[in-house]
């Protein structure tokens, strides 16, 4: 794929949605209200409008590499705020995919330069789940199941959020942790039993003054 083409489809593209309706980027540049603030990975492979099937302006999409929510990421704290202050979510989804390169590399003692703090917080979810990770023997099976854990734990990171937990009283927002697989091209709700795992560290995280 070469730039001269993307611009080339890029017309194509413009051509055959005014075919289908002639107002249809005058309408685009009214706004958006989008349900749904999308984060996932960076990965080329992993298209998230196509793959959930919804249309410009129905989704908020953020992505960085393996999906990270860090505590003190700024991008990340910032597109989560704006999401739900002014753009009013309903949905937090936070998707990973199986055979993630961030995950892999993470799994890896290599020095890997500027990349090595933010591999740090995927190799602090192994050390959080140690255990359970240590006992699985196959390599493939431990990876995947890395990937799901660094998604619930990035899920955490979004509910020890005071905005959200204020949506979440306030307004009903709701956190979904998902995975996509690439061999199969199907999500996977993971299903993730959110209430048993805050009771345990919420007393932490809660704040009761959202005055």
């Amino acid at each position: 794929m070469n730039i001269k083409q993307i611009f080339e489809n890029n017309r194509s593209w413009v051509e055959e949605k005014l075919k289908l309706d002639a107002n249809y980027f005058k309408d685009l540049s009214k706004g958006q209200n989008p349900s749904i603030l999308y984060i996932g990975c960076s990965d080329s492979r992993v298209t998230a409008e196509e793959m959930m099937g919804v249309q410009p302006g129905e989704a908020f999409i953020h992505r960085n590499i393996a999906n990270m929510v860090p505590n003190g990421d700024l991008s990340s704290m910032s597109v989560i705020n704006y999401a739900v202050k002014f753009l009013g979510v309903k949905h937090i989804v936070i998707c990973g995919h199986y055979f993630c390169g961030g995950i892999k590399a993470a799994m890896e003692p290599a020095d890997l330069g500027i990349l090595n703090p933010w591999l740090r917080n995927i190799r602090d979810v192994y050390r959080l789940h140690k255990d359970e990770l240590n006992s699985i023997t196959d390599e493939e099976k431990k990876y995947m199941r890395l990937v799901e854990l660094n998604v619930q734990e990035q899920c955490i990171n979004v509910l020890k959020t005071s905005i959200v937990q204020l949506a979440v009283r306030d307004n009903g927002l709701t956190v979904h942790g998902w995975v996509f697989d690439v061999h199969s091209g199907k999500l996977i709700d993971l299903k993730i039993n959110f209430d048993k795992i805050l009771e345990e560290i919420m007393e932490i995280y809660r704040l009761n003054d959202h005055a």
